[in-house]
């Protein structure tokens, strides 16, 4: 097998994971919490609650990757990260009991930190050992598609009628067809910090006003990210005008979302890390607004192009700049950082849920999330005026990109 063909196999391993870990294991929720909603007892606060107990999880999963340096121990996590997304996901149709459904989507969100983060930490140590250009576009794209996977097997199940309990099921089974070539096409990863060229891998630890700053900014992005993650279908279906149009928009998020990963690499060769972090940000801002602003379907629809277009990139973004830092042992600091995001991702859902339960709507926690990605883009700007390790990264970003 040539080295590129080796290279495409191990994205594709990466790709395949995240469409079983986050696409269905996390983003199958979204499309089937209104069809939850209907058919079952769930209200709009018990909605955002599971989402919240959904990122706990991740973000307890976060804090695993980050403790952990031994790649070997990692690679056994990610492994048993894509069992439970199978296990979880079917046990879901097992009970309507909110403390089971609850534990289930709390492990759901532990698994899909195998694929985010130590899956993104292996193959990007897997890259740079083989002189290969540290880029998590390809890998990321699964996100992007495990939306679209979402989105069009509820549509389906919609049109043939199953119950939402059926749904869950049916995951579960093209989930053991995803975890295939999941497993098999990830390496096992090597013990020896050196490249294919036989140089070592060193890392280059930030300062703490690089962390906290990153780190705030991060936050604010997973504030603005969840409440459309979470909520999208379920807005737009209690709009009258666009009932039955939810698995339609939440399909353009995907869409927009699986090739954006590699145009903001593109960007980022172009303006560096932070300047193209900074583009999404505002982006990201217009887009989660705009339901707030209008009804149209257009409307709804310019808002999940903007919106998919941009978190995935903001997330590609930062966990690459985690990379660099930190060559031969990349989830360190990325779940630095996914705790922050995490932590948003906690907060955001359950909040919203409580004040969409009270007004009716949810214009006030789209609003909430798009002051927070405006503080977020303040502060990268911030950071990349003033910050030396910004301004390292962006130039060596720019001189391998030459």
């Amino acid at each position: 097998m040539s080295h590129q063909a080796q290279r495409l196999k191990v994205l594709f391993a990466g790709i395949f994971s995240q469409i079983l870990c986050i696409g269905i294991a996390r983003f199958s929720y979204t499309p089937l919490l209104p069809v939850m909603q209907e058919q079952t007892w769930i209200g709009d606060a018990e909605g955002g609650l599971m989402a919240a107990i959904n990122y706990a999880g991740y973000m307890c999963g976060a804090l695993l990757a980050a403790s952990l340096s031994d790649l070997q121990l990692k690679d056994k996590l990610y492994r048993i990260g894509l069992v439970m997304a199978v296990m979880t996901t079917a046990a879901m149709a097992l009970t309507e009991n909110m403390l089971l459904w609850s534990l289930l989507r709390f492990l759901s969100g532990l698994s899909s930190a195998g694929s985010m983060l130590i899956a993104s930490g292996l193959i990007l140590n897997w890259l740079i050992r083989n002189n290969h250009r540290s880029e998590l576009g390809i890998h990321f794209a699964g996100i992007g598609l495990g939306i679209m996977f979402a989105a069009i097997v509820v549509e389906i199940m919609l049109r043939l009628s199953l119950g939402w309990d059926e749904q869950w099921l049916w995951f579960a089974v093209l989930g053991v067809l995803l975890a295939v070539p999941a497993w098999r096409w990830m390496p096992r990863p090597e013990p020896v910090n050196l490249t294919g060229s036989g140089k070592t891998m060193l890392d280059q630890p930030p300062g703490k006003r690089f962390m906290w700053l990153m780190m705030a900014a991060y936050f604010c992005a997973g504030y603005g990210y969840v409440i459309s993650a979470t909520f999208i279908v379920t807005i737009v279906e209690r709009e009258p005008a666009l009932a039955g149009m939810g698995q339609l928009v939440f399909l353009m998020v995907g869409l927009a979302a699986a090739p954006a990963v590699m145009v903001w690499d593109l960007i980022a060769r172009r303006m560096g890390y932070l300047g193209a972090l900074l583009l999404a940000y505002l982006i990201q801002v217009v887009g989660i607004v705009i339901p707030a602003l209008s009804e149209s379907l257009a409307a709804i629809l310019l808002s999940a192009v903007l919106y998919g277009g941009t978190f995935i990139g903001c997330v590609s973004l930062v966990l690459t700049m985690a990379g660099r830092l930190y060559p031969s042992k990349p989830a360190k600091l990325m779940g630095k950082m996914t705790l922050s995001y995490g932590a948003a991702q906690i907060i955001a859902p359950a909040l919203t849920g409580m004040l969409a339960a009270q007004s009716g709507h949810y214009n006030t926690g789209l609003w909430l999330a798009g002051g927070f990605v405006t503080l977020g883009a303040v502060l990268i700007l911030l950071l990349r005026l003033t910050d030396r390790t910004a301004a390292e990264l962006d130039q060596s970003n720019r001189l391998v990109s030459g």
